[in-house]
Formats: C-alpha cells, sequence, structure tokens
C-alpha cells in the first residue's frame, strides 16, 4: 500500500458527513473535531439507513462502520460525486487516512501512519499532548504575538529578512527531544 499525502483541511462551512452510532466514540470524537473545524456536520447514525443524497453533496464524508459492503458503496459514491472519503480503520475504502493529532492552544501536530499503525499513531499523540502543556501554549501564544509585533515594526516585502531573523532569535532555545521504546518481541527480531 502506499502512504498517503499529508494535509490539513480547511473545512469552514464545507458540508460534511460523520456515519456511525450514537455511542460509537470515534464517531463522536471525528463530529466534534470537524464542528471545531467550522465544518457543517450532519451525522447519520443508523448506517442502514443511510441514502444516496445523504452524501453527494458532501465535501467530505466520515464512515466508522466497520462494514466492506457500507464502505465499497461509499467509495462508489465517492468516486462518482467527487467528495472525500474516509472509512475508519479500512484505508483500502478512503482517500483519507485521520491523523490522530495533538493539541495545545493553536498547535496541532498531526499523526499518520496511512491508516496502518493506528495504536503507534495513539501513542505518538499521548506522548506528544502530554509534552505540549499549558507552558507550551502560553510560549506558542507569545511567540504569536512577537510575530504581530516584528510584521508591524518591519511591514512589506522589505522587511522580510529582519522579521525572518527577529522570529528566529525569538524561537531560540527552544528545543524537544523524542525517545522511542519498543516492545520486547521487536528488540529480539533485530538482533
Amino acid at each position: 500500500m502506499r502512504v498517503f499525502y499529508p494535509v490539513s483541511l480547511n473545512l469552514v462551512g464545507r458540508d460534511c458527513v460523520v456515519i456511525g452510532a450514537a455511542e460509537d466514540r470515534e464517531a463522536v470524537e471525528k463530529e466534534a473535531a470537524l464542528r471545531e473545524s467550522g465544518a457543517l456536520v450532519r451525522r447519520i447514525y443508523d448506517a442502514a439507513s443511510l441514502r444516496d443524497e445523504d452524501v453527494v453533496d458532501a465535501f467530505f464524508v466520515i464512515s466508522t462502520p466497520i462494514d466492506a459492503e457500507l464502505s465499497a458503496r461509499l467509495r462508489a459514491l465517492a468516486d462518482k460525486h467527487r467528495f472525500l472519503l474516509c472509512c475508519i480503520d479500512q484505508p483500502a475504502y478512503g482517500f483519507v487516512a485521520m491523523a490522530a493529532i495533538a493539541k495545545a492552544g493553536s498547535v496541532r501536530v498531526a499523526i499518520s501512519t496511512a491508516g496502518l499503525a493506528p495504536r503507534v499513531g495513539k501513542i505518538l499523540k499521548e506522548a506528544l499532548q502530554k509534552a505540549m502543556d499549558a507552558t507550551f501554549a502560553r510560549f506558542v501564544d507569545v511567540l504569536a504575538r512577537k510575530r504581530e509585533d516584528f510584521f508591524a515594526e518591519h511591514p512589506g516585502p522589505e522587511g522580510q529578512p529582519a522579521r525572518r531573523k527577529a522570529l528566529v532569535d525569538a524561537a531560540d532555545g527552544f528545543d524537544a527531544e523524542i525517545t522511542f521504546a519498543y516492545p520486547q518481541w521487536f528488540d529480539d527480531a533485530q538482533r
């Protein structure tokens, strides 16, 4: 399988559909994330009641049921009507693999395993989320304000070199360290 190309979508005002039962945690989370992004979300709780008309005008459709027949039907509709499609845990049917997203203030870090190792993505997300604490969020907010000040102090294209230097200098001293620990079976197999 080929790897997916990572992107972020501007969904403000876009029609999106989430298919998944009311108690489906994945569907609830995806609906909330779409709404947070400014999407206009329609929720289909009962996949069996899905009509073609429910998705044909959508920009993005996320389906959480692990149902090959439903996913194949949605893929055919997506091909015909040109909407983006994500079938959770069934990457072969969709065009989009959901990334695990760590959040702090306005920062979003997306981790994608192209749908092939979602547990690894979740572990990475949780580690980043823990590191991106309230201090980190405040630091980014202060840098954003400094950036606005630098643009005001050095406007226009001629101010770009001074702005760039000021932004680099402002972040000087920020650092991050990442380490990984692997399961014993994997370490044994590598020897």
